[in-house]
């Protein structure tokens, strides 16, 4: 399982544990549930504004679609000779 992040490149087993081992020595054995435990909601929060703004930008875009529709239905209808 190998995580690329930005500039430091791929991450494998042994790099993982060696930010483990640097956050225990950091933050203790006590604070590093509390501390990863934080990050989770962090992550998970990102995470629900990001599918938020996904879909909000999604719906605008079926809206404009649906606009865009109606109005060439309308132009059609309205054209000279579109009548029988």
């Amino acid at each position: 399982m190998n995580t690329i992040i930005a500039f430091l490149g791929p991450i494998g087993g042994p790099e993982m544990f060696l930010i483990f081992m640097v956050l225990l020595l950091l933050f203790g054995a006590k604070k590093l549930p509390q501390l990863a435990r934080g990050i989770g909601k962090s992550v998970g929060e990102f995470r629900k504004a990001r599918e938020e703004f996904e879909d909000e930008i999604r719906k605008g875009g079926e809206e404009l679609d649906n606009e865009v529709k109606k109005s060439d239905d309308d132009k059609v209808s309205k054209a000279p000779g579109a009548e029988p």
